[in-house]
């Protein structure tokens, strides 16, 4: 045998050299102290250094002085469009309820079922209306109260949700007024508990964006 020839090893050297240089090598012993939290191991071939791989910074990428949760403004479209699509399912459902309940005494048939679907259709454009115009209210004090006091807080929470009552109430006097202000306030006051229910708690939160 040719005492000339070479292993896998020289063979390595001869291409590293000819490339301009090997690739670094790792032993076992020196890549067991690498963190590698999240990734899986890696090839000690590859010229990377695997600690130059790990990340330790975070997720997102946001603009400068961007906030990591949407404003008051961004969530007001989800907010209102959320609100009239539920109003609207929950007016067809009782639209649905009180058709059936008034027309029991008929026979299916065409009248009937005319009657059901007027029933359906107005109940879900007025639920619609209705969960609507409060979103947009209480989406409007938020945004208006935020922009005001320049912070954002529970305190735009309660206060919005609070005026968003009293000004929905608004017609119907003194009492009325009062009693949607009151309303608005529970409402509110306990959307504000329930988004901080960890932080009550002390129950530690993993970091979202919403």
């Amino acid at each position: 045998m040719d005492n000339n020839s070479q292993g896998p090893g020289g063979a390595k050297g001869g291409l590293g050299s000819l490339f301009g240089g090997g690739a670094p090598e790792y032993s076992n012993t020196e890549l067991a102290g690498v963190p590698l939290t999240g990734m899986s191991p890696l090839s000690p071939y590859l010229n990377v250094d695997p600690r130059y791989l790990v990340q330790d910074t975070d997720e997102f990428i946001l603009p400068t002085g961007a906030n990591k949760t949407r404003g008051r403004f961004e969530l007001a479209f989800f907010t209102i469009g959320g609100s009239c699509i539920t109003g609207a399912g929950f007016g067809a459902f009782n639209g649905l309820r009180m058709g059936l309940k008034e027309t029991r005494d008929m026979s299916w048939s065409k009248p009937r079922n005319v009657q059901i679907l007027n029933m359906v259709t107005k109940q879900g454009a007025s639920w619609a209306n209705t969960l609507g115009s409060v979103a947009l209210l209480y989406s409007v004090f938020g945004v208006a109260i935020e922009k005001a006091r320049g912070a954002e807080d529970d305190i735009n929470t309660v206060a919005a949700g609070t005026l968003t009552g009293m000004l929905f109430k608004s017609a119907s006097g003194l009492k009325g007024v009062a009693r949607g202000g009151l309303a608005g306030l529970a409402l509110s006051s306990a959307y504000a508990v329930y988004n901080n229910w960890d932080h009550l708690t002390g129950t530690p939160s993993s970091s979202r964006l919403y």
